[in-house]
């Protein structure tokens, strides 16, 4: 088979199990079955069925700490229980047309102005699909598309996965994800990592593969393996087992073979995930993201609900360092009380730090909020702005936070101008995070959502690299820190290769940190220069981390 884009590390194997099959469009010609009203109540009942089911996998997605999983999941309750689409339906049924038949339809028109409004809409379409054929399914007695039952273990094999069917997934049953769509920062790919399972995804034929076959998936290296040999399987399990075991054994603070120190911290979404944190080993938080705060509700979240959130993951980390991102909201997460439903483009909009351009207070607020745990906690409390761009952002954002009385206020690298321009920044801010997904997606022009342009998302590109080291270098000149809290931090390998480009602190999905601990503890900080300065001359992603891995012998001999 073709290589696929792995997304998170380790080795799976089992028979293949495919989701459900998609739901069947409905007769066009299909009339209505009874009383227009009696219908009309049939289509709520179904609707509301669906918003019920998707409710009990968000409650249970929270209840595990999948708290991304939950947010996503919640953003489709509302589409389901929008009773647009109900009198949409019943609007059909008017004319005639069959119950399901009016959903398809009406889901269809909804679909379409989705799909015209581009960027974070567009990438929503998938959602309305799923919420669609799970009504549909009501309504005809269908099986609901989902994660197919099983006693025994299997590698689950799809076209891409919804929201709901990856909150959905038990770890204990799938050992590994194959998808033909998604990239290295889709909903799958950063679900997965965050459940430990590996997975592959932009695998092109992946679905061609018959149900019961034995696959062999490597979701560090994108290799599947059809009908392995045992002795493959064997193999694959011991270099599975070193991995496992330098993870274990990867304790204390991070570090190179030759002692210097790197800070490795963890990403969150909310306090649900401090525990996931701590038990990984996170010397603190490199990324804090607060938006669970503000999301699916009409009206900004009050200084006193923010001092609880923000005071409960402080006090979780007493003496270590918390990175507090401000509101990033915008583009794939959209606000209805500050973004303009109206852009041609969100992800090139108002979004991030530019939303308080219009909206101040609500930025203010967050600062005095985070001023407020400043002095109550022990934790090092710092805090930074998403999406800056240029020198004006970076003052306007210092300035704000030092006036709110915070200590520490730095800024995020996700723009490539900021990082070609990291120079000047770096007098007025206190510290760089780069953001290796959105630096990514910007530097290629290419929607992180869409698994077609997989290929240009990998942080290996050159073009990434460079803008990193640049990053790394201008913080350097004005002795600022400068960490990456962009996925990229998660792969052991482009770990090293960070430290050597001049990072001083990772920061990653917890189930990440102790190998990465351990791929920093097997080399010097000269290897990892070496490597990245090799890595830096690569043509090509490829030819990038084939590069780096000849001045990094523990991780390739680790298979990584």
């Amino acid at each position: 088979m073709p290589k696929g884009v792995g997304v998170s590390a380790g080795v799976g194997v089992g028979p293949v199990r495919k989701m459900a099959a998609p739901i069947t469009e409905p007769d066009p010609n299909g009339q209505l079955n009874g009383d227009a009203s009696a219908e009309k109540a049939r289509v709520a009942a179904a609707t509301k069925a669906v918003s019920e089911d998707l409710q009990a996998r968000a409650d249970k997605a929270s209840s595990l700490g999948r708290d991304e999983a939950a947010e996503v999941l919640e953003a489709q309750i509302m589409m389901a229980s929008d009773p647009g689409l109900v009198d949409a339906a019943a609007a059909k049924m008017g004319e005639g047309l069959s119950a399901e038949r009016a959903i398809y339809e009406s889901f269809g028109t909804f679909r379409d102005m989705l799909a015209a409004a581009g960027g974070y809409m567009a990438g929503r379409v998938a959602d309305l699909d799923d919420i669609r054929d799970r009504v549909i399914a009501v309504l005809t007695g269908q099986p609901v598309p989902g994660i197919p039952e099983s006693d025994e273990p299997f590698v689950l094999v799809a076209e891409d996965l919804a929201p709901a069917d990856t909150a959905g997934i038990d770890a204990d049953i799938v050992t590994a994800i194959v998808t033909v769509q998604g990239g290295p920062t889709s909903h799958t790919a950063i679900l997965a990592r965050t459940m430990g399972i590996p997975a592959v995804v932009a695998m092109e034929g992946a679905t061609d593969v018959e149900t019961g076959t034995t696959v062999l998936v490597d979701g560090s290296s994108g290799e599947v393996t059809l009908s392995p040999a045992e002795e493959q399987i064997e193999r694959a399990k011991a270099v599975a087992a070193k991995r496992a075991a330098a993870a274990k054994a990867a304790t204390g603070p991070g570090a190179t073979k030759d002692g210097e120190r790197i800070s490795v911290l963890a990403n969150i979404g909310g306090p649900a995930d401090v525990a996931d944190a701590q038990d990984n080993g996170a010397e603190g938080v490199g990324l804090y993201r607060t938006e669970f705060l503000f999301l699916d509700r009409n009206d900004k979240p009050g200084f006193d609900e923010q001092v609880r959130a923000y005071q409960e993951v402080a006090d979780a980390f007493p003496n270590q360092k918390v990175v507090v991102r401000t509101l990033d909201a915008g583009a794939d997460k959209p606000l209805p009380f500050v973004n303009n439903d109206d852009e041609p483009n969100p992800a090139l909009g108002v979004r991030g730090l530019r939303l308080a351009f219009n909206h101040d207070d609500v930025l203010d607020e967050q600062l005095r909020a985070l001023a407020q745990v400043q002095s109550d906690s022990h934790a090092d409390l710092w805090v930074m702005a998403p999406m800056v761009a240029d020198l004006n952002d970076t003052k306007y954002f210092h300035d704000k936070a030092t006036t709110a009385g915070l200590n520490t206020a730095g800024i995020m690298i996700e723009v490539p101008s900021a990082a070609i321009t990291s120079a000047h920044l770096a007098k007025a801010a206190d510290f760089f995070s780069i953001g290796t997904n959105d630096l990514t997606q910007y530097a290629y022009a290419a929607d992180r959502q869409i698994g077609a342009l997989a290929r240009y998302q990998s942080p290996w590109q050159p073009g990434v690299l460079h803008l990193i080291a640049q990053a790394a270098q201008g913080a350097s000149v004005e002795d600022k820190v400068c960490g990456v809290c962009g996925e990229a931090a998660a792969d052991p390998v482009l770990a090293c290769v960070l430290v050597g480009l001049g990072v001083t602190s990772l920061s990653m999905s917890a189930p990440a940190i102790p190998m990465v601990k351990a791929a920093l503890a097997g080399h010097t900080l000269e290897q990892c220069r070496n490597a990245a300065d090799v890595a830096l001359g690569g043509a090509t992603a490829e030819d990038a981390k084939e590069a780096a891995l000849a001045h990094l012998p523990e991780l390739r001999e680790l298979g990584l």
